[in-house]
C-alpha cells in the first residue's frame, strides 16, 4: 500500500498534466468530430445526429458552378499571397537576423503590425485605400492585402528558422569565393526548406481561410470563405458542413506531407 501511496505521489501531478491536455484537446477536436457525420446528413438542415445518411450535399457541392469558383478563387489568392509573403518575407528576415542586428529587434516588432492590428481595422484601410486605386472587386486587390496579413506569419517562421542556422557555413561558403547572396541561395536556403515549407503552409491556410477582409474587397464576386458565410446566412443547408470537411481533410494531408518531408531533411 505503501508503494502505491508513493507511486501515487510521483506520478499524480504528470498523470493530472496528461488528463486535463487530452480533455483540452478533446474540447477542441469535438466540434470538428460532429461535423463530419453532419456532412454525410441526409436531412435538409443541419442537424445532430442526423436521422440519414447520403453523399448528396458533396454532390451538389461538385456540381454546383457557384461554389466550384469561390474554392478556385480562393486557391489562386492564397497561392498569390503566399508567395509573395515568401519572396518579401525572406529578406525581411535576412535583415532581421543578418544585415541590420542592430535594428533587428525594432524590425521584428514593425514587421507584427498587421497580426497585431485588429482585422476589421486593417480591412477598413485596405477597403479606404484600394476604392482610390481601383482593387475593390478585383481578385489582385485580395491577394495583395492577404499578403500583408500573412506577412508577419511568414517572417516569424522564417526569423526562427534563421536563427537556428549555423551561420559558420555560410561564412565558409564566402571564404571560398561564393558571394553573399550565392551563399544565401545555395547554402542558406537548403538548410532551412523546412521553414519555408511551413512558413508557406502557414500563410496558405491563413489566407484561404480569411474571411474579414474578402468581404471588404469581394464586391460581386466572393471567395470560398465568404460563399460560406452567405451559405449560413441565407439557406443553412449541410452543404457547408461537406466544404468544411473537404477542407479539413486538406489540411490534415498537407500537414502529413510536410511532416514527412521534415522527417526526410533531418534524415
Amino acid at each position: 500500500m505503501t508503494e502505491v501511496m508513493n507511486w501515487l505521489r510521483a506520478k499524480g501531478p504528470g498523470m493530472t498534466l496528461t488528463l486535463l491536455a487530452w480533455l483540452t484537446m478533446l474540447f477542441l477536436v469535438a466540434p470538428l468530430i460532429v461535423v463530419v457525420p453532419i456532412s454525410f446528413s441526409g436531412g435538409a438542415y443541419l442537424q445532430f445526429p442526423p436521422e440519414s445518411y447520403s453523399l448528396q450535399w458533396y454532390r451538389g457541392y461538385f456540381q454546383d458552378p457557384t461554389w466550384i469558383a469561390a474554392t478556385f478563387l480562393s486557391l489562386r489568392i492564397a497561392l498569390v499571397a503566399t508567395v509573395l509573403a515568401l519572396v518579401l518575407g525572406f529578406p525581411f528576415a535576412l535583415a532581421i537576423t543578418r544585415g541590420l542586428k542592430r535594428w533587428g529587434q525594432g524590425l521584428e516588432r514593425l514587421s507584427m503590425a498587421p497580426m497585431i492590428v485588429p482585422t476589421i481595422v486593417y480591412s477598413v484601410s485596405v477597403y479606404s485605400l484600394f476604392s482610390d486605386l481601383s482593387l475593390v472587386g478585383n481578385w489582385i486587390g485580395i491577394a495583395l492585402a492577404h499578403t500583408v496579413y500573412c506577412f508577419p506569419f511568414a517572417v516569424v517562421v522564417l526569423v526562427a528558422g534563421l536563427r537556428k542556422f549555423d551561420l559558420t557555413q555560410e561564412d565558409a561558403a564566402r571564404g571560398l569565393g561564393a558571394s553573399r547572396l550565392t551563399a544565401v541561395r545555395r547554402v542558406t536556403i537548403p538548410q532551412i526548406r523546412s521553414s519555408f515549407l511551413s512558413a508557406g503552409f502557414l500563410c496558405f491556410i491563413m489566407s484561404f481561410d480569411e474571411l474579414v477582409i474578402s468581404m471588404f474587397l469581394s464586391g460581386v464576386f466572393g471567395t470560398l470563405p465568404k460563399k460560406m458565410f452567405d451559405n449560413i446566412r441565407l439557406s443553412i443547408d449541410p452543404t457547408i458542413a461537406a466544404v468544411s470537411v473537404l477542407e479539413i481533410t486538406v489540411v490534415i494531408v498537407v500537414m502529413a506531407f510536410l511532416l514527412r518531408m521534415n522527417r526526410r531533411m533531418q534524415m
